[in-house]
């Protein structure tokens, strides 16, 4: 079940919330537990066992955790890490590595039969059961002993698609919040983030995403007929596509999460508008970027143990960050890629970038889509070779124009809806709460209109 679809937005959504709203306090939890697991199973339960076991083994795991002492103590997250780490490695790495190690010797070793659907949601709440084991091991937070309460930090459903991934710390005091839970509000702004959201995933980015499926798809033009201003045309169609996919779904997720009383810190931050690569990376996928720095960087030592060693923290978090997003050489060079490009700018780059006015943001912006250009290379018919040619190599073949003719006002639009312009504009439109009130219902009209013409697609980021 996807946000954008009838039936989430029709039945699911709705009555779930009445049912949460009128639950006492004492029993929001159960009611948004058992919410969660209606919400995991729909399109199945080949997984629910697996994910009921991590939730049990975490939480009884946890308890052992806080009360271990001495030697066992420091002993104990590194298992709980390893053993979590090995069922998100069984499921999503097992056969690349399989494969990887068969072309490198010709050992003839067989693939698991794990099959190719990975099960809901594994990458995000692995990351999230880490995050809660270390910090208890840390003394960040106290041990959750109210299983219902725990299970629904791991299978809550507003982030179990795409995330954001949140720390425990940071919901715990809301998830034994049993008076005042919900607030007006806190209310108000979650139906503003999600309709934000739900516009920038229907109306923007299946749109626009339609261009880079007309030239790559089954029915597509195909990659090696287009031209290069095309294949440039292209990649930036996919760049914005994969930002208002993604933001938009996080945005829809902070909303959901507010309608039931959490506050969760937004994803994104406008990161198109970034003026270097160090700056982007601090506005785009903020929940991986915060994970991976708090779990992974800071514990190597950061940049605490100089120069040389901060490099090789770098290139770990950069690796590891690559592999996150799945099991295929593209996705370690692209992470590699901004290894790369956030080392010249540590080492000299960014005081020149910092002075800059115009040409830091062009320079960020063409490298980004350049790094969305490797990230789309597992996709059928982008292999990244091709791609490469088509954008550097200038090469004739299919123009543009008739692309431009159907996609322009949208590709237009997309970079207007990327920049800070609507932000501002909706601060200035919010003073007057008449017409605040016209335009939103106006917008929420539009995106239920798009949602019931079929623009259910599923988010490109559930992928990952």
């Amino acid at each position: 079940m996807v946000f954008n679809s009838v039936v989430f937005l029709f039945c699911f959504l709705p009555l779930s919330l009445l049912l949460y709203y009128l639950a006492p306090g004492r029993v929001k939890n159960l009611i948004l537990l058992a919410e969660s697991l209606v919400f995991y199973c729909w399109t199945g339960t080949a997984f629910l066992p697996l994910i009921l076991c991590l939730i049990l083994f975490n939480y009884l795991w946890g308890l052992l955790t806080a009360a271990a002492r001495g030697k066992l103590r420091a002993f104990l997250p590194a298992v709980a890490a390893l053993g979590n780490l090995g069922v998100l490695v069984y499921f999503k790495y097992a056969n690349f590595l399989i494969d990887t190690i068969n072309q490198i010797g010709s050992f003839g070793i067989a693939e698991l039969s794990v099959g190719d659907v990975l099960p809901l949601g594994i990458s995000y709440y692995i990351f999230k059961i880490i995050s809660y084991e270390i910090d208890v091991y840390t003394g960040k937070i106290t041990s959750e002993k109210n299983l219902i309460t725990f299970s629904c930090y791991v299978l809550f459903f507003p982030q179990l698609i795409v995330g954001p991934i949140v720390p425990y710390r940071d919901m715990a005091a809301q998830f034994h919040k049993t008076a005042g839970r919900c607030s007006l509000p806190l209310m108000e702004r979650g139906v503003e983030l999600f309709v934000f959201g739900l516009a920038k995933k229907v109306l923007l980015a299946d749109s626009i995403g339609a261009l880079w499926t007309d030239i790559i798809g089954s029915g597509g033009v195909g990659l090696a007929n287009v031209s290069t201003p095309l294949a440039w045309l292209g990649i930036l169609a996919y760049s914005l596509q994969l930002y208002f996919d993604f933001a938009g779904y996080s945005e829809m997720s902070n909303g959901l999460a507010a309608l039931l009383g959490f506050d969760c810190p937004a994803n994104f931050d406008l990161p198109y508008i970034s003026g270097s690569i160090t700056e982007f990376w601090r506005r785009w996928h903020i929940s991986l970027s915060t994970w991976f720095r708090d779990y992974i960087y800071i514990p190597l030592g950061g940049n605490r143990k100089g120069k040389a060693r901060q490099l090789f923290n770098m290139l770990i978090v950069w690796a590891a960050t690559g592999i996150w997003h799945g099991a295929s050489w593209n996705f370690i060079c692209w992470g590699l890629y901004y290894f790369v490009l956030l080392t010249l700018e540590k080492l000299f780059l960014l005081k020149h970038l910092k002075r800059g006015r115009v040409w830091p943001h062009l320079y960020t912006l063409v490298l980004v889509v350049l790094g969305w250009g490797i990230f789309t290379a597992n996709q059928p018919g982008a292999p990244l070779g091709l791609l490469m040619q088509k954008l550097f190599l200038v090469q004739g073949g299919i123009s543009p124009l008739y692309y431009l003719r159907n996609y322009g006002v949208l590709l237009v639009l997309g970079c207007l809806c990327a920049s800070a312009l609507p932000r501002r504009l909706w601060q200035k439109i919010s003073r007057f709460p008449p017409l605040k009130v016209l335009l939103f219902l106006l917008l929420a009209v539009l995106c239920i209109a798009y949602v019931v013409a079929a623009t259910n697609t599923t988010a490109l980021y559930a992928n990952f």
